[in-house]
Order: structure tokens, then sequence, then C-alpha cells
């Protein structure tokens, strides 16, 4: 994928900056959540790559709605 935008928020994804010293793109090292997904639009679809920016603040607020969810758990036990 060559597209140089993210399709979440539109920035610069950084896509195979440092492929050539490495031999593959940053993304083809990391595992993305099925549900980031959701936010891209259908027409972008596995055409433009989400940037690391994007990827780690919907990791972040995964992790932090889970522990939403395991705090009110908690609670109503």
């Amino acid at each position: 994928m060559a597209n140089k935008y993210c399709p979440i928020c539109e920035e610069e994804n950084g896509c195979m900056i440092g492929a050539e010293e490495h031999g593959n793109c940053w993304c083809n090292l990391e595992k993305f959540p099925n549900e980031i997904f959701e936010l891209v639009p259908s027409e972008s679809k596995r055409k433009h790559c989400i940037c690391k920016k994007c990827l780690n603040k919907f990791r972040e607020e995964q992790k932090m709605n889970k522990n939403r969810s395991e705090l009110y758990k908690d609670h109503t036990q």
C-alpha cells in the first residue's frame, strides 16, 4: 500500500518509512485489532494504511474501556 495518508486522521501515515533500511514497513510488524478497521471509510479499506498514531490511540482507548468495564463489573458484584 503506497497511499500516503491515514484514512482515520488524514495525516501522513508513514507507510514504508524505514522499509529500505529494515526490509519492511513498520505496519508489517504490528497487529491491528479488527475493530480499528470499522473506523476506516469503506472506500479506503485495503487502499490506505492506518498511521501508528491512530493505532496507538485506538489501543489506548481499548485499554481504558476494558479497565472501566472491569471497574464497573467489580462494583456491581
